[in-house]
């Protein structure tokens, strides 16, 4: 199941909280070539900070496999300068259960928590909009959406545990919230290392909520999205149940389209079937579903995208039939264009930039709109 090596870290390449790259000569070389030199990661809150000359023990199952994303080495452990064990304190809350990197945290919702109490009376998001999106490059063109309408409201992001599980695996996180645009994060399930952690997305909502204080909350799963060209075999499905999961809290859930102009594959093409399908067998009726009117784009905006967004006009009008027992709300996309340039932080989705798949970034942003209009 592994690809086991060991090495030497041989350079620092970059590094931010819970996250460090290295770049590692390996031992032997992965399985089938010659290549011994290799980036890797180190999430350093589970297992230190290497420095240039740490011997390092890695995952390279990832690069033997070839992987596009996800291309990287894992480091498990440096065998001669593990971290010294960790303070005593509270918290017993298991993530990552029963894998060898099983890590222990404090809940926000632990009985140990200071904020227990809150959540163990909280059951209402008291109509706080809840943004859903299947892929987590829709995160920082949510925000933008949302900011293009007020910069003052509040955002948190709620992991899933879909794809990454190390919420420090996110550049995007990371560099939102530098630059002020997100709130704080709160990771759920299985997946470990935000701001707060959670147990389930519903107590993840909650605490963003009523913790946090957020006005909005955007929930997507990290980076890493997994599907295998089957009706449900990909790691989205669940955004149905998140949709539901803030209806049932008392939230307005807004379903964020996964669109391209631009995806050569013709179960992505408009709107994706990552949507589709949650969105119709999944979720309850009556979600809110921003659709972005691209008839409202400049003619300047639109020289500046590359294919032009409208040409998937007629495949969304068909797909749009499927989603009748939802709330459809055209969005103007006026403004936004702009908003989504003033990113801090890159924007790309399956490796393409915003020019390239403009209709990918105008619906999420489209979405942060509606949501900050509700």
């Amino acid at each position: 199941m592994i690809h086991w090596r060991k090495g030497i870290a041989a350079a620092i390449r970059s590094t931010r909280p819970g996250y460090t790259e290295t770049e590692v000569d390996l031992d032997r070389p992965l399985p089938g070539t010659d290549v011994r030199s290799i980036r890797a990661i180190a999430y350093t809150d589970a297992v230190g900070h290497p420095r240039v000359g740490d011997a390092v023990i890695v995952n390279v199952s990832a690069l033997a496999k070839r992987l596009g994303t996800g291309g990287f080495g894992l480091i498990v452990a440096l065998p001669e300068a593990l971290p010294a064990d960790p303070s005593p304190g509270p918290g017993h809350l298991v993530k990552d259960r029963y894998s060898p990197l099983q890590t222990m945290v404090l809940g926000v919702d632990d009985q140990e928590s200071e904020h227990h109490a809150t959540l163990a009376e909280a059951d209402d998001l008291e109509g706080m909009p809840v943004i859903v999106a299947d892929l987590h490059s829709a995160l920082p063109a949510a925000i933008a959406g949302i900011r293009a309408v007020d910069e003052s409201l509040s955002v948190a992001y709620v992991l899933s545990d879909g794809a990454a599980l190390p919420a420090a695996f996110s550049r995007a996180v990371a560099g939102l919230k530098e630059a002020g645009w997100l709130t704080g994060s709160i990771s759920t399930g299985q997946s470990w290392g935000a701001d707060l952690e959670a147990v389930t997305i519903h107590t993840g909502l909650l605490a963003a909520r009523h913790v946090m204080g957020a006005d909005i909350a955007v929930v997507a799963q990290g980076p890493g999205n997994l599907g295998t060209g089957t009706k449900y075999g990909y790691s989205g499905l669940v955004t149905g149940e998140h949709l539901n999961a803030a209806a049932l809290l008392g939230g307005r859930p807004v379903g964020l389209l996964r669109m391209s102009n631009a995806d050569a594959r013709g179960r992505h093409f408009g709107i994706s079937h990552h949507s589709l399908t949650p969105l119709t067998e999944v979720a309850r009726p009556g979600m809110t579903v921003p659709v972005p009117d691209f008839s409202t784009l400049s003619a300047a905006e639109r020289s500046e995208m590359d294919p032009d967004p409208s040409i998937v006009d007629d495949t969304v009008a068909e797909q749009l039939q499927a989603l009748a027992m939802h709330s459809l709300v055209d969005v103007d996309l006026t403004g936004l264009w702009e908003a989504l340039q003033d990113s801090p932080v890159g924007l790309s989705t399956m490796g393409r930039k915003l020019p390239a798949d403009a209709a990918s970034f105008l619906a999420a942003a489209a979405a942060g709109r509606c949501a900050a209009e509700l």
